[in-house]
């Protein structure tokens, strides 16, 4: 499901115990990558080598944190932040200097965000091979601490099991999108959403600024796309398939662009890239509202009320692409990350079809038939994105059809129907972002008793379908297998009204797959996993976090 297309997954739904075993200090263990590790610790995402000795380091009141690098004013800055949240009490100081039991540095040896984080009973040493490394090596440390260590508990006194740990991404991309068109949420939000991610080492954000039922971005050059297109009189009650029934409540917001550059600052401090969506052609018609001359018909076109595909998108005048590459112009000015997100999917060529323009376009270009208007529509827009420094990110219907030339291989495509467009990608020579709606579509019910469950579109997504997914597909060849980048958990709120409704839905859903995006395929246990996430939920309490409890085991 893209735009408010709902389809029904069909999802293996594994055993779980009937038991619940108690998470505490166990003496089990399991190899995972050839050390002994012990379940006693609450690590999310797991390691990818972690051994625990039997000990622990105790935190007291003048425990300070030394830099390797006391110059280092990026090392210095996302250590203040992350200390910051835990020197809340007064009593817990953690100062920052050239001494100190806490010992963090940089030692470029290792992989890209790599770190190893060792635990004495005299001190606690942390390198980074980058500073992103430090920065996640520091999210595992705050998962030996108390749970409400954030929110006022007591850190002097706590003790944290010795152990160490070496650990590194298994994918470069590790992704969550938020739709913010269908439901709007405000900067606060947006950065509340960008700490959970970076919290369980996502560091993509793949923002869905724009659709039919709304326009979220202020753009200079044309005013009305906030003024018209950012709200719609009402929005229907239900779901897209069943009879209109308007709540009558008019409905919308967007986001200026100084709280743009603020949130795309907050995400870079936890090294989040954010990755803004503008969709084209389909999923246009707010945008149509206020510039019905975009459009292959007259219209009148209203910002739309009910959710689904609708039928008109923008035509390929040559006024469409000054409006498209001007606003392009603009996002690419606010978001410095490597890629711009076009959208490209769920375009109807109905309009097209009818359009004597777009014939005539067809005949003019050299273009075979109907189909082929989206790939030369998506390579123009590629063109003017690559002039411009970016790279052009897509559902993968940017691929278009198998004949006639499509995008560029610098475009990276986002496989969402299953696992054909990774084939079809890889094979073309594209890197590929794995996303398919069967294992990571959040907008999915969590239990297949709907009635107890806040109101979704349907589908249902357990968390062990999540934690089982693989990204790279079976029927990759070894060679093809290599252009899975990662994988995205996707967000999509026509049924979302409130930030407490997200929250539920993305978590622990979000925790199982950054374990998948993260650490070693055979490392992974589900058991383990649903043990681990004890901490967790009782931080989420502490924070006011809302999130799903387990079914029984």
């Amino acid at each position: 499901m893209i735009g408010g297309t709902w389809i029904k997954a069909h999802v293996p739904v594994l055993p779980h115990r009937m038991i619940r075993n108690a998470f505490a200090l166990l003496a089990v263990a399991l190899t995972i990558a050839g050390c002994e590790v012990p379940q006693s610790h609450s690590i999310v995402p797991m390691p990818s080598q972690i051994s625990l000795s039997g000990g622990s380091f105790t935190l007291d009141g003048a425990t300070a944190i030394a830099l390797g690098e006391p110059n280092d004013t990026e090392l210095q800055g996302l250590v203040s932040t992350w200390a910051e949240p835990f020197r809340g009490s007064g009593s817990f100081p953690l100062p920052l200097g050239q001494a100190g039991s806490i010992h963090i540095s940089l030692d470029a040896q290792g992989a890209p965000e790599s770190y190893r984080l060792d635990v004495t009973p005299d001190a606690i040493n942390l390198t980074g091979a980058d500073h992103a490394g430090v920065f996640y090596g520091l999210q595992t440390l705050s998962q030996l601490l108390p749970e409400d260590a954030e929110t006022g508990g007591a850190l002097v006194g706590a003790e944290l099991p010795t152990l160490s740990v070496e650990d590194s991404p298994r994918f470069e991309y590790r992704g969550m999108h938020l739709d913010v068109a269908r439901h709007f949420f405000g900067p606060e939000e947006v950065k509340a959403y960008i700490d959970l991610l970076a919290r369980y080492k996502m560091n993509r954000f793949h923002w869905h600024l724009t659709e039919d039922q709304g326009w979220r971005i202020q753009i200079d050059a044309y005013p009305e796309l906030t003024e018209i297109s950012a709200f719609r009189d009402q929005t229907q009650i239900g779901h897209g398939s069943d009879e209109f029934n308007g709540d009558g409540q008019r409905y919308g917001g967007f986001y200026t662009k100084a709280e743009i550059r603020e949130i795309v600052a907050y995400a870079a401090d936890r090294y989040i890239t954010i990755i803004p969506e503008i969709e084209m052609p389909g999923h246009a018609q707010a945008a149509l509202a206020a510039y019905p001359e975009l459009a292959c018909t007259n219209g009148p076109f209203e910002v739309a009320q009910t959710w689904g595909v609708f039928e008109d998108i923008f035509c390929p005048y040559e006024e469409t692409f000054v409006f498209l590459e001007t606003v392009l112009a603009e996002v690419i000015d606010l978001f410095p990350g490597e890629y711009i997100h076009v959208g490209g999917d769920e375009a109807p060529t109905t309009r097209w079809e009818e359009s004597e323009y777009v014939q005539e376009l067809i005949v003019r270009e050299g273009l075979r038939d109907i189909t082929q208007v989206q790939p030369w529509f998506m390579r123009r827009i590629e063109r003017f994105l690559s002039t411009n420094g970016k790279k052009m990110i897509g559902w993968e219907e940017i691929l278009g059809e198998d004949f006639g030339p499509g995008v560029s291989t610098d475009a990276v495509v986002m496989s969402w129907l299953g696992v054909a467009g990774a084939i079809k990608g890889t094979r073309k020579g594209h890197d590929v972002v794995m996303t398919p709606y069967s294992h990571v579509y959040f907008d999915y019910y969590q239990s297949q008793d709907t009635a107890s469950e806040p109101f979704a579109i349907g589908g249902f997504l357990p968390l062990d379908t999540v934690y089982a997914y693989d990204p790279v597909p079976r029927q990759l060849r070894d060679r093809d297998g290599a252009r899975i980048i990662g994988a995205q958990g996707n967000v999509w709120t026509e049924y979302m009204k409130t930030w407490d409704h997200v929250e539920y839905m993305l978590l622990p859903r979000m925790l199982a797959l950054s374990e998948v995006v993260w650490s070693p395929p055979d490392s992974k246990d589900y058991e383990g996993f649903l043990d681990r996430l004890d901490w967790h939920f009782e931080r989420f309490d502490a924070l006011g976090v809302r999130y799903r409890p387990l079914d029984a085991r």
